[in-house]
């Protein structure tokens, strides 16, 4: 098998990798070795184990995304300030590794105020913006730290990150909630928790109990609380976001069932959003990368 490079995508719980001939992917592979199940010392064994078979006589390039060049990772690389054009030719190479890699790390980007950061979406941004030509507007990329990028001529301007999904999964898991929370789903549960939100925000910490409350209390249907947390906290996001989502054009980028109610939530504001797939989204970011790199040697 003739490869050209390699792309990975390497977050917090998930390594990801495509083997790729020119723009085109000859092969993928992942694994669960995310940064947060590795020791310092343990990243190129990790990668190693993913993409040895596609390794040739020479020196193979591969161009990483992720969470893997924060400071508990890999190395660390600096992150690029806004405004920033996503994709641009800015990487760290890793020292010291393999003779047959040649491992680069591309940077994410920062906001001073107020104080702010992201790595990997740059590149799921960057790709959404290789397939949509002059497109400006507002992109949502939802996940355990939820961003909200305002984008125009081709940059990223200004950022805000939400700990949304973290906080979902907290609350789910460790707080008094974990009793309530089963594995179903209610859409009306959600949708009049989003509705909630969006009117009184401030009301959040007490609302979030009173799930309990009325599970206690009352007969409430199976994934209606799973429903209304996520609800709850969604809601509360875009009202603090609505700066953002306000009169722009909108577009999603994330994984399905949690980009889908991204997606719907902004409906019930009036605000009609795109979804992109954030697989094709890394993927297309990750060749615009390395093409602007190879162009610029």
């Amino acid at each position: 098998m003739t490869i050209t490079w390699i792309a990975v995508d390497w977050g917090t719980t998930r390594l990801r990798a495509w083997a790729m001939r020119g723009t085109d992917v000859v092969q993928q592979a992942s694994s669960d070795r995310g940064l947060a199940t590795l020791e310092p010392g343990g990243f190129e064994a990790a990668l190693l184990e993913l993409i040895t078979p596609w390794l040739g006589d020479g020196v193979t390039d591969v161009l990483v995304c992720g969470m893997v060049s924060a400071r508990q990772g890999w190395i660390e690389a600096p992150y690029v300030p806004v405004p920033a054009k996503p994709g641009a030719p800015k990487a760290v190479q890793v020292p010291g590794t393999d003779p047959r890699l040649r491992v680069l790390l591309l940077q994410g980007l920062s906001q001073q105020e107020p104080p702010d950061v992201m790595r990997g979406e740059e590149t799921q941004i960057a790709g959404f913006l290789r397939l949509n030509a002059n497109w400006d507007g507002v992109i949502c990329l939802p996940g355990t730290h939820t961003k909200w990028a305002q984008v125009s001529a081709d940059e990223v301007v200004s950022f805000r990150t939400f700990m949304t999904g973290e906080l979902f999964n907290l609350l789910a898991r460790q707080s008094i909630l974990r009793h309530s929370v089963d594995d179903g789903w209610d859409d009306r549960a959600f949708a009049s928790a989003v509705d909630d939100m969006l009117s009184r925000p401030e009301a959040l910490a007490a609302r979030l109990f009173g799930l309990r409350a009325r599970d206690l209390l009352q007969d409430v249907a199976d994934g209606a609380t799973a429903a209304a947390l996520s609800g709850l906290l969604i809601g509360a996001e875009l009202a603090a976001s609505r700066p953002y989502w306000l009169g722009q054009q909108v577009s999603v980028i994330g994984a399905d069932a949690m980009a889908r109610l991204y997606v719907a939530a902004l409906a019930q504001v009036g605000v009609p959003a795109t979804l992109a797939d954030v697989d094709r989204m890394t993927l297309e970011g990750l060749t615009t990368a390395y093409k602007s790199m190879r162009d610029a040697t």
